[in-house]
């Protein structure tokens, strides 16, 4: 398979952060968006970043912003689309997600997802990570989606369709599982963030 591109997911509103951009946040001397970023862009062939509102806060990057198409903060699953839509352009097959506020993510994300989709006809795998109630904690906005699936996404958004579970498993997701428990925490408080700086 082509390697995919890579999409960080920062389109939220950040609200238990107590708003803004929680990806622009430091930790450990660099932002959480920086530290997502290095672990990402060696897996992709290109990289781009989904926010909303004005792009330039983000002009120091160096990647382009792509914002939702779907208005109304739609959750994860529109900068999933937004994201196939700018992968699209570029004649790509695949995009992978990251989201921008989970700095410990495994560096062998995109191989792994990868991997877990092998023989499959739209490769739409999620990962996931060992969770002692449930067996497994899924992680939605980490996850290997396929370009041709774009107008049914799409289609699904303008319905009302918010759960991305709902819509993986329609489309026969699959899951790859990570074992490290811990591998995609993410720093939703101020609280995660101090736990965030004793991880490092």
């Amino acid at each position: 398979m082509i390697q995919p591109y890579g999409v960080i997911l920062a389109g939220g509103q950040a609200t238990r952060m107590g708003g803004g951009d929680k990806g622009l946040r430091n930790l450990g001397g660099q932002t959480l968006l920086a530290r997502v970023e290095a672990r990402l862009a060696p897996q992709v062939a290109g990289l781009a970043l989904n926010a909303n509102g004005d792009p330039a806060r983000f002009a120091g990057l160096g990647m382009p912003v792509i914002a939702d198409s779907v208005a109304g903060f739609a959750g994860p699953l529109a900068g999933v689309l937004a994201g196939l839509d700018w992968a699209a352009e570029r004649g790509a097959q695949t995009i992978v997600t990251a989201a921008a506020d989970t700095p410990f993510f495994p560096c062998d994300l995109v191989p792994q997802l990868l991997l877990a989709s092998e023989g499959m006809d739209h490769p739409l795998v999620l990962a996931t990570t060992p969770d002692p109630q449930r067996g497994r904690a899924r992680h939605p906005t980490f996850g290997l989606w396929p370009v041709a699936l774009r107008d049914d996404l799409r289609a699904a958004l303008e319905g009302g369709l918010r759960k991305v579970v709902l819509w993986t498993e329609k489309h026969g997701g699959r899951e790859a599982l990570f074992p490290d428990e811990d591998a995609f925490f993410n720093v939703n408080t101020p609280d995660d963030l101090a736990r965030a700086e004793s991880m490092l």
